[in-house]
């Protein structure tokens, strides 16, 4: 079998359905709407289990040490971005970006938290 490579513009999951689609004849759409619904149904779980196997992928397990370590340096960055907001003398261009910054971060902390409470 010929060995062809993947385009720089192109995504992974792009190439995958579009190679998985050439050879089982099948439309691209409905591919990925088969692995999309597939990851989110593995992220779904994972989301509620410790651990979470893929045959021909391999086990994948949520690291509670990690997490807790990922959380810390989360609050870390809380309070270092609530800082450079109080400061009155940042330009309106480093206020919006850290903002931004900041928002993204509370998403983040409010996903991670719950699976730490859980494990304790």
């Amino acid at each position: 079998m010929e060995k062809i490579n993947k385009p720089i513009s192109m995504s992974v999951k792009e190439w995958i359905i579009k190679r998985m689609a050439i050879n089982m004849v099948i439309s691209e759409k409905i591919l990925d709407t088969v692995i999309t619904h597939q990851f989110d149904s593995a992220n779904d779980a994972l989301n509620i289990h410790k651990s979470l196997e893929l045959s021909g992928f391999g086990k994948f397990y949520f690291n509670e040490s990690k997490a807790k370590k990922q959380m810390e340096k989360y609050l870390s960055q809380k309070k270092l971005y609530e800082g450079l907001l109080n400061d009155e003398s940042i330009s309106d261009a480093k206020r919006n970006n850290t903002e931004k910054r900041l928002e993204n971060l509370l998403i983040s902390i409010r996903i991670l938290k719950p699976r730490i409470n859980e494990t304790q």
